[in-house]
């Protein structure tokens, strides 16, 4: 395969940098956090997320509009080598729960006030009898890497286009903060190929039980991604779209596409578990600054996800266990991320609410 080019509408839209030259708006911003009526520093984490918030909008007083998650869904030509113990008709399955509200990102969306899209980007059945699901379906899930590139270089770019799209569409609809969940039985296995080319990482630190695999299904799993690695020699780390489409899938690449753009946008992006982290990295390859717009909701309990936020420089608001996939880390997260608007906007001033300020360094004994 040739790499890839640079040719995708995705990037007709560049990143902006999350503070223009000269802006003095980040001192601002931390002049009005340190002014409320508590201690410097005491909201901790809430603190650096209002910051960021307000940089990402590029104003002081920062709304939440119209927030959505966005589940995108696609089989996997690599679950066929038995590196999952869900047969891969559960993805389509799980697409029509979804369709119908029964699966936790419902009951959370529900919950939290969240819409929820559902976007079918490769499943391998139609599902076009399913009302609700959005058709961005670029095919019937990918090819097993291990015999052959996941999908084409036509396929990437599609699917690329596909997210960038469907972000287009939110923003120009006033939405200005995006979660992002998957669904895809194999997509663990590529999420962990992703992690070890670009990163270096030794592969079975990148490799986890996804589903739910027994110690030998976790050794079958590991052996066949190694010899699925080895098969594909002529795939650069200098080239992240050429490992993209060999390793990738319709989802993951829908991902990348959706969260280049959403920053492009200047929207909050909400990232996930293991397999969002992935297809982040990969946008991160293509454009360092899309970083700075993503707030990491959760580190997830499969194995590779510690060493994905490591390598992004990532602080995870939670860390609960998850390993569901499906948006449901930002779900939950999310009432975090309206914490930290609601303070910056609705927590009085030392000077409004007439509390004097700290004036003098705290004896030891008195700090205790």
């Amino acid at each position: 395969m040739t790499p890839l080019s640079l040719g995708s509408n995705l990037f007709a839209v560049p990143v902006p940098p999350l503070v223009p030259a000269g802006s003095t708006l980040p001192a601002a911003v931390q002049h009005r956090i340190d002014a409320k009526t508590k201690p410097l520093g005491a909201l901790g984490q809430l603190e650096d997320l209002a910051q960021q918030i307000c940089l990402v909008q590029q104003t002081l007083t920062p709304t939440l509009q119209r927030p959505h998650l966005i589940v995108f869904a696609a089989d996997h030509g690599i679950a066929a080598e038995g590196v999952s113990p869900y047969p891969a008709e559960v993805t389509g399955q799980m697409v029509r729960n979804f369709a119908a509200g029964g699966a936790a990102i419902n009951v959370f969306c529900r919950q939290h006030g969240l819409a929820l899209q559902v976007v079918n980007a490769g499943v391998a059945t139609a599902l076009a009898d399913v009302p609700g699901v959005r058709n961005a379906r670029v095919g019937a899930g990918t090819r097993s890497f291990l015999h052959q590139a996941a999908m084409s270089e036509a396929e990437c770019q599609q699917a690329l286009n596909a997210g960038a799209a469907i972000i287009d569409e939110l923003h120009a609809a006033g939405c200005n903060v995006v979660g992002f969940g998957e669904m895809g039985i194999g997509n663990t296995s590529s999420a962990a190929v992703l992690l070890h080319v670009l990163t270096g990482l030794p592969l079975a630190q990148c490799v986890g039980r996804g589903t739910g695999l027994d110690d030998a299904g976790l050794q079958r799993k590991l052996a066949v991604l190694t010899q699925a690695v080895a098969a594909h020699p002529e795939v650069s780390a200098d080239n992240p779209l050429q490992m993209l489409a060999t390793f990738g899938g319709f989802e993951i690449a829908q991902l990348c596409g959706a969260m280049y753009r959403a920053a492009a946008r200047r929207m909050l992006v909400l990232v996930d578990g293991f397999i969002v982290s992935a297809a982040l990295l990969v946008a991160t390859r293509l454009e360092p600054t899309v970083l700075d717009y993503c707030v990491f909701c959760t580190q997830s309990a499969e194995a590779g996800h510690r060493h994905l936020l490591a390598a992004l420089g990532a602080r995870p608001l939670l860390q609960l266990g998850l390993r569901l996939g499906e948006g449901t880390g930002c779900a939950l997260a999310y009432p975090l991320v309206q914490s930290a608007v609601a303070f910056l906007n609705e927590m009085a001033s030392f000077e409004s609410a007439g509390v004097s300020t700290a004036t003098a360094e705290v004896p030891a004994a008195e700090a205790r």
